[in-house]
């Protein structure tokens, strides 16, 4: 039983077998408060590495798939066959599973970017899945309260109109070739043909995007992008920077890295508007920045001066003073798509990434790319 007492979702997983950082971060986030039960999986494209993985995680031997149609076909067809289903593979094996698993009537939680192309992202959009099967793409830093908070702050007009957006992701993990090093993660993140026509974009550029987005509600009308690949033979970019225009005005600027030296993993917000402004950093997550023009400025405090907020206390699960930060994120996305499959969830259905969020994500890669093929030409999302 869940938490809150309610049956566990059975959950399979496609991908995310022995040694996958990101299928173990979902898996800990499906755990966490107790929503579902891992019942199956097709936990890798190699047989072998997808029974032993399998076997690790202690699935049952008929369970163990060695394919995703397999596991939709099987599953599908038991009565008491999985519920829902994790896709944490590399990006060009999205659509294929969420195609798959929605057609069987199967809830899908996948992971980002949507796909690795912009047809395919609007080809599963265009899916009537079956049963009415859900999906949540898992944009987990939406998933922090303060974020949320921040949300909420902005639609209520606490900053004024907004005029200026800045968002950036710094790493440095790709500083040098680390593909040629046989490094499973750098080796796909940076294969055109698997990750897609972005790189850094891709991984991480969509993070930031799909964050300034959330929070501050604006909608994009064009970007001028400069995608550059610093380290001598790599085929995606490792650096970006983005000018963006949004409709009614205000004005952002977007930083992606990987080549950053000395920046782990250095997602942060600031949002400015007439009357205020916001700064959050995920790697201090619980702490917020607000200043109101012309007053001192206000740290604001996950549980503590904002206790009482909807947006703020949402799935806030111990006290104040205590850090919450990367995998209560993602598993508040994992528990509030639970409330979703289970039938009520609407007030928190809105806060979900959904595959309209995916798809934009896509038009939005695709946009910079022309954008900075055309030595940053400005150019609409609408127009890819």
């Amino acid at each position: 039983m869940a938490e809150n007492g309610a049956p566990r979702i059975r959950l399979g997983m496609v991908g995310g077998g022995t040694g996958a950082f990101i299928g173990y971060v979902h898996r800990i986030a499906s755990r966490l408060d107790g929503d579902y039960e891992l019942v199956a999986g097709a936990l890798s494209s190699n047989p072998a590495t997808a029974q032993e993985s399998g076997r690790n995680l202690g699935l049952a031997e008929d369970r163990i798939y060695t394919s995703y149609e397999e596991m939709a076909a099987r599953e599908s067809a038991r009565p008491d066959g999985i519920q829902a289903v994790s896709i944490v593979t590399p990006n060009h094996v999205h659509f294929g599973p969420a195609r798959t698993f929605l057609e069987a009537g199967i809830h899908v939680i996948c992971d980002k970017p949507l796909t690795s192309t912009l047809q395919d992202a609007r080809a599963l959009a265009a899916i009537k899945p079956k049963n009415g099967a859900k999906f949540l793409l898992t944009h987990n830093y939406t998933g922090y309260p303060l974020v949320r908070q921040a949300r909420e702050m902005i639609k209520s007009g606490q900053l004024g109109k907004i005029r200026v957006v800045q968002v950036e992701y710094p790493q440095d993990w790709l500083t040098v070739a680390v593909e040629k090093t046989g490094a499973k993660g750098a080796e796909w993140r940076t294969d055109p043909k698997r990750s897609g026509a972005g790189g850094a974009i891709g991984d991480i550029g969509t993070h930031a995007y799909n964050l300034a987005r959330f929070v501050t509600g604006l909608k994009t009308d064009a970007v001028s992008a400069d995608l550059t690949s610093f380290v001598e033979g790599r085929e995606l970019d490792d650096n970006v920077n983005i000018l963006l225009r949004f409709e009614g005005g205000a004005r952002g600027m977007l930083w992606a890295s990987q080549v950053a030296v000395g920046n782990e993993n250095g997602l942060q917000l600031r949002v400015y508007g007439e009357k205020g402004g916001l700064e959050w950093r995920q790697d201090n997550p619980n702490y917020m920045w607000f200043t109101e023009f012309g007053k001192p400025k206000q740290l604001l405090t996950r549980g503590g001066s904002i206790t009482g907020s909807p947006a703020s206390s949402m799935n806030v699960r111990i006290p104040s003073g205590h850090p919450e930060g990367y995998l209560e994120a993602f598993a508040t996305l994992y528990h509030q798509f639970a409330e979703v499959i289970r039938g009520g969830g609407n007030d928190v259905a809105p806060l979900l990434p959904s595959l309209a969020d995916g798809v934009e994500g896509m038009e939005f890669i695709m946009a910079s790319v022309a954008s900075s093929k055309a030595d940053g030409k400005w150019t609409r999302l609408s127009d890819v």
